[in-house]
């Protein structure tokens, strides 16, 4: 009787070294397990051996995922459709010239500091003699990735644009939404 206890005994401890060697353990599962610590699975070149994480569970992750929703910043994504690009950088406004009673408008340049094109929205402030401000207007203007696009604000209709003694546009233009 003795003997059949070794015997079962001396199987038990084979079969665990076994499992140990071939990298069949709990917690470790290459299957539908990811990160919950359960289920059992093959050995893989994904998963930590490291025996210093502590709690002996283990974990798997899937390394071949890690990347699928980053944006490349290339115009593409690294994998899912619905991935977003960055948002565009705001536009720089130059002043070209201001508005008269004659033309009735501002003229901008607006650059796209962007790798992508963008519609950008400008704002003009139109002041008196005075430099009160009169009204303030907004152009949306499109402009290609890298480029500069010139732009008119117009004052609009009315008493205003007899009395048009300055412009102020904004530095900065941001993306229109």
């Amino acid at each position: 009787m003795r003997q059949r206890g070794n015997t079962l005994r001396l199987t038990a401890v084979s079969a665990l070294v076994v499992l140990a060697l071939t990298g069949f353990s709990a917690g470790r599962g290459h299957g539908g397990s990811s990160g919950d610590g359960g289920g059992g699975g093959c050995s893989s070149s994904s998963q930590n051996h490291d025996s210093s994480s502590g709690s002996g569970g283990g974990s798997h992750r899937d390394h071949d995922d890690d990347d699928d929703d980053d944006y490349d910043g290339t115009g593409g994504s690294g994998g899912d459709a619905g991935s977003t690009p960055p948002p565009l950088r705001d536009a720089v406004v130059n002043l070209l010239t201001c508005a008269s009673e004659k033309t009735g408008y501002a003229t901008v340049e607006v650059t796209n500091r962007n790798t992508v094109t963008g519609t950008f929205t400008v704002t003009v402030a139109f002041e008196d003699d005075d430099g009160t401000r009169l009204v303030s207007r907004i152009q949306d203007v499109t402009v290609l990735a890298g480029e500069t696009a010139t732009a008119r604000v117009h004052v609009g209709e009315g008493t205003y644009v007899t009395r048009v003694a300055g412009c102020d546009p904004d530095p900065y233009a941001p993306a229109a939404l």
